[in-house]
């Protein structure tokens, strides 16, 4: 009898939706429950015991699937948070290898949740399972073997697979490196890196990450004062910390556009990346402007959505993400703050150096200070940013043929403008590997911030997909 080469389309689709319906939705329902906050922003997680939480619900589930050969451990280096390490031998032996990999740990719940929503309360509505880190990254782990199973149910050949879930990339991964390197030889060398962890530009067919935008930033501080003054007494004589604070930012971003000013945070964009662009601005148009809830009149202005895109994937952004010395409004008294402090966030694009770039930052902003404030910018730890090398000619046509089986439309690549730690590590490390990164944070989905949900379609079809992707990277050298 001879063995199939690739799946039988049906078939696959048949076994993705019951996988789903009776076992990923239930589980990721348990795992939306758990406050698992990476520990970049938890600091006790050890006590808490969410994240042990986690890795116990998601360990326990892949130990029941019903694949043949699956071996699942978690790992454990002193004073780190855990990995979940899976091996799935190949049918033909050999060591060529696909990694798969994921990420369990969650951003914090953020304010702004619908009324009936919650971080930790997950709830369904049609098509959309609500909750913190269902699309990022929990469902990763469930579709990887999905796919898995897939491929045995219809004894489709594969490589040795090896599924690698980390439990700290939200706080960029600082445990990896360290993993990574203790469990080298248990990684090999693959040859297709598969990473669940990004996006899609709509629900309708299979996008693939060709860049990620890297990132820094710190905390901006301005003091002026030893303590707080009233406002009226000094006020015109004592510049107030938040006006400083902007004049200062304002030597790094034009205001009115958004525009980084900084030439060490910029860097030239591929011809390649810029006709994908093109490409993909003429199946999203108008997409692209209403993929975020805006408020009422509010949008991005008129630019070109091909210059939106670019923006968003291969040019510098800054954004205020925290800040101290606000008392809360109800507290507020008519006083001049000793001090202002601003947690800032810049993204870089690919091919930008993070340490020369934070460099660029601090010098620029901690220079002449206005009226002698002591200004002092703090920097966090960088992230680089990640450029995909040229796709082969056979994961191309195996992407391509996966999205028009499993979506009924052409495969389609975007950048994307989050971070994605992981990657830049192994583009260093297996510079000949090939990657398919992709996901389903698509329109509205909201990582990181409230309301964050799932498309559960997209997932059944994203699990077919990486099944079929993972069969023919198997044939393509037969």
């Amino acid at each position: 009898m001879n063995t199939p080469s690739k799946l039988d389309t049906d078939r696959a689709k048949a076994l993705s939706e019951r996988i789903w319906e009776s076992e990923i939705v239930p589980a990721l329902t348990e795992y939306i429950r758990i406050p698992n906050v990476s520990q970049g922003f938890d600091p006790a997680w050890r006590e808490h015991g969410h994240m042990e939480k986690a890795v116990a619900l998601i360990e326990g589930w892949c130990k029941k699937q019903p694949i043949v050969g699956l071996q699942v451990e978690v790992q454990r280096l002193d004073g780190r948070a855990p990995v979940i390490l899976m091996e799935l031998p190949g049918t033909s032996g050999g060591a060529d290898t696909v990694l798969l990999y994921g990420h369990l740990d969650k951003q914090p719940e953020m304010t702004g949740w619908r009324e009936d929503l919650g971080a930790w309360k997950p709830v369904r509505e049609g098509d959309r399972l609500y909750g913190r880190g269902g699309a990022d990254d929990g469902y990763s782990t469930f579709a990887s073997l999905a796919a898995l199973r897939l491929l045995q149910e219809q004894k489709v050949p594969h490589a040795r697979c090896v599924v690698l879930i980390e439990a700290g990339e939200e706080s960029g991964s600082p445990d990896l490196p360290a993993y990574i390197e203790a469990l080298k030889e248990r990684i090999g060398k693959p040859s297709l890196v598969v990473c669940l962890d990004s996006g899609c530009a709509n629900y309708e067919q299979l996008w693939s990450t060709t860049s990620l935008r890297g990132m820094v930033g710190g905390t901006l501080r301005v003091d002026m004062l030893t303590e707080g003054v009233h406002s009226g007494g000094a006020g015109g004589i004592v510049p107030d910390t938040f006006r400083i604070a902007r004049e200062v930012l304002s030597r790094v971003e034009e205001e009115k556009t958004g525009r980084i000013l900084l030439g060490a945070l910029h860097t030239e964009i591929p011809a390649a990346r810029r006709a994908q662009v093109e490409a993909s601005a003429g199946v999203l148009r108008d997409e692209v402007r209403g993929a975020f809830p805006w408020v009422s009149g509010a949008g991005p202005g008129e630019r070109p959505v091909a210059e939106l895109l670019l923006d968003r994937t291969w040019r510098p952004c800054l954004a205020i993400v925290g800040a101290e010395g606000l008392p809360e409004m109800a507290k507020a008294g008519n006083v001049l703050r000793p001090f202002t402090a601003l947690k800032v966030s810049v993204r870089i694009p690919p091919h930008v150096d993070p340490a020369v770039a934070t460099r660029a930052l601090k010098e620029t902003l901690e220079k002449d200070p206005p009226h002698g404030a002591r200004v002092a910018f703090s920097a966090a730890s960088g992230a680089w940013g990640w450029d995909a090398p040229p796709l082969a000619a056979w994961l191309e046509q195996a992407t391509d043929a996966a999205s028009r089986a499993f979506f009924g439309k052409p495969a389609m690549t975007m950048g994307e403008g989050g971070t994605i730690p992981f990657m830049a590590m192994l583009g260093e490390r297996f510079p000949e590997a090939q990657f398919l990164i992709t996901g389903v944070l698509g329109p509205q989905s909201n990582a990181h911030g409230p309301n964050e949900f799932l498309h559960i379609p997209v997932g059944k079809g994203l699990t077919c997909c990486v099944a079929s992707v993972i069969a023919a990277h198997h044939a393509r050298a037969r």
